[in-house]
């Protein structure tokens, strides 16, 4: 943490020397000529990514390296994905384009590798998903023994000890294979260091269901398992498992979550095989399909489940976490005893140090309307508790706050924004069959409040922080790791029917997959939430600067639009670099610039409450009602993956 907090001083530091120094564009400034600045129009970002794409234990005729490369992006234009719900496609202003390096191991890095895997390995029973591939009819082995390897320590052998030429503070991705070897032991990945913060449930402990076969995206300074440096890794392994998480034991069942829909996995490594689930000839093309729909997709550079602009163009620069508690279990102070802020907080200002963040709370009765609408949301009831509105029930808890807010929000001028989460503890909380959601407005697709549940049924396993980092970060943007946005084909998918595999993406080391072995976002979201930062305050610099320009007194932010003008050249040139802490401290110097522009010639700059706009009877956009299966929706029950064992 206190390297974290260096690092975010150093940059802060550089932007206020740059802000200092840099001498102003000409007098043509104020006429609006520049080079970054680009007033009323989008950010404009562009990198081209570094991805290393390692074998190791897989020879080349295993996996065709033209067939493996033919089905990557050469693209991608992340999109506001909750829109997307609303028929609306809005681009952030961020062009990627790919520079694929594909690696096979030699012989002789791959005998220290497997030596470390065997050294590693400690003797298991048989995991229930093992002995449940051995009891199907069309299974090609038995698996006859088991042994545990500890993920982490993987995760930083392959990121301290890549094969040469390969730089692991790139994006990359180690495929394993270590099935076929003489020192070959059927094995899974644990990770069992972190259990849940309010109730103890040790989920890498207790369940069967988080045996891996994949792992990485450690920052260095994770306070269990840090890395010390600046690292991108993750390694999936065919050869471990069989494992519950993707179904990947199942060789019996076409379709495995009742859609009737074969739903497409990739199966053990020598499931590969004549007979077996899947021709030796798939293998390149899945390995391929895991590159870019999990790797490049979900953990590298994904797409933002909501805008990074909370309320543009005014964007805020404190953030106060404003918990409400709905108290209606006797005799349980939930808010004390489900909730430790300070873990929220941390999390949350590593996941985006642009924000100064806060956090305070107060208990509410759950009675009256409260708790009329509550009910009625329920999906026992799922009836409307404002049917004047034309509102859906699902919106019942989103009226009912958004009618009453301002007997929540107590920050008025102490911070630039209240991120209002509403936690509902109730003896029946379980049976919404929903750990909590980041909900919308149901008009735009914009974010509007967190809620989150809790019931004694669900603190058996779960208390109420980790629900609100994890939904705080997809109101902040963050998507989960097991869903996302195919720019190239313009398709947004989850894991089900031909992406079912995508539940791989969750066995990384963040808040927002739902395996629940850790409580920290990963380096790949830091990544994007700096990169989505970045081209935020860029396009809203541009959106202010546009008014400032039409303003008689433009000329009194010459000088502040030139020196904009200048960081943010210095912050897309960090950003090609892949600096992008860097460039988002130096686009948000840029946006700081323009808006003391603003304030010198008298330019108003007011933040959109889209959020949590309640529309008039009768209107066209109350009826567009969000889909209640939405990505930011947080299943916990039948079929999910979190009731698992």
């Amino acid at each position: 943490m206190r390297r974290r907090l260096l690092a975010v001083l150093s940059v802060g530091a550089m932007v206020a020397a740059l802000a200092a120094g840099v001498a102003p564009a000409s007098g043509a400034a104020a006429k609006g000529s520049y080079r970054h600045l680009d007033p009323g129009g989008p950010a404009r970002f562009r990198e081209k990514v570094p991805v290393n794409l390692v074998f190791v234990g897989y020879e080349r005729d295993q996996v065709r390296k033209q067939r493996f490369l033919a089905g990557l992006p050469s693209r991608y234009q992340p999109v506001n994905r909750n829109r997307l719900f609303y028929g609306v496609t809005e681009r952030l202003g961020i062009s990627y384009s790919y520079d694929y390096d594909v690696t096979y191991a030699s012989s002789g890095y791959e005998r220290r590798f497997f030596s470390t895997l065997s050294k590693l390995a400690e003797p298991a029973p048989l995991t229930e998903l093992q002995q449940a591939y051995n009891d199907q009819q069309h299974n090609v082995l038995e698996v006859t023994d088991n042994h545990h390897i500890d993920a982490p320590t993987v995760e930083r052998w392959l990121a301290d000890h890549p094969p040469a030429g390969v730089d692991t503070r790139q994006n990359t991705i180690f495929f394993v294979n270590w099935y076929g070897r003489p020192d070959f032991k059927f094995h899974v990945y644990t990770k069992t260091d972190e259990p849940d913060p309010d109730t103890g449930f040790n989920f890498g402990v207790e369940t069967q269901s988080r045996k891996l076969i994949a792992w990485g995206g450690t920052t260095p300074d994770d306070e269990e398992n840090g890395l010390g440096r600046l690292r991108r890794v993750w390694f999936y392994d065919l050869s471990a498992g069989p494992e519950s998480w993707t179904d990947n034991w199942n060789v019996d069942d076409a379709d495995l979550d009742g859609d009737d829909v074969p739903d497409y996995r990739m199966p053990p490594i020598w499931e590969y095989t004549k007979g077996g689930f899947r021709a030796p000839s798939a293998l390149s093309g899945d390995l391929g399909k895991v590159a870019r729909y999990v790797g490049v997709n979900l953990l590298f550079t994904t797409s933002p489940s909501y805008s990074p602009s909370l309320t543009p163009p005014d964007l805020p620069h404190t953030v106060n976490i404003d918990s409400n508690t709905y108290e209606a279990i006797p005799g349980v102070n939930a808010s004390r005893r489900y909730i430790k802020p300070g873990l929220l907080l941390q999390e949350l200002s590593e996941l985006q140090p642009t924000t100064r963040f806060s956090y305070d709370n107060q208990d509410l009765p759950l009675t009256g309307q409260a708790q009329q609408c509550y009910d009625l949301w329920l999906p026992a009831q799922d009836v409307p508790c404002y049917p004047d509105l034309d509102y859906p029930a699902f919106a019942n808890l989103f009226l009912f706050n958004a009618l009453n807010l301002e007997r929540t929000q107590d920050d008025a001028g102490r911070v630039d924004y209240e991120l209002p989460n509403f936690n509902y503890a109730t003896t029946n909380a379980e049976e919404s069959g929903l750990l909590g959601y980041a909900d919308d407005n149901y008009r735009t697709g914009t974010q509007s409040f967190v809620f989150s549940f809790v019931s004694p049924a669900i603190a058996e396993n779960y208390g109420l922080t980790t629900t609100m980092i994890h939904e705080d970060g997809h109101h902040l943007a963050m998507s989960h790791p097991h869903d996302g946005y195919d720019s190239q084909t313009g398709v947004d998918y989850e894991p089900t029917g031909p992406y079912y595999f995508a539940w791989s993406g969750d066995q990384s080391n963040t808040m927002m997959s739902y395996i629940d072995l850790n409580w920290d976002f990963s380096q790949f979201d830091r990544d994007n939430m700096n990169r989505y930062m970045a081209a935020a305050f860029s396009h809203n610099a541009n959106r202010i600067a546009a008014d400032i320009l039409a303003d008689p007194d433009a000329g009194r932010a010459a000088d502040e639009l030139g020196t904009a003008d200048s960081l943010l050249g210095a912050a897309k040139a960090a950003f090609r670099g892949h600096r992008y802490l860097a460039a988002s401290f130096l686009a948000k110097g840029a946006y700081d610039q323009v808006r003391k522009g603003a304030r010198q010639a008298g330019v108003p700059v007011v933040g959109s409450t889209d959020g949590w706009q309640v529309d008039e009877p009768g209107s066209d956009a109350a009826a567009a009602a969000k889909l209640e299966d939405a990505t930011t929706i947080d299943h916990l029950g039948p079929r999910s993956h979190r009731l698992r064992d």
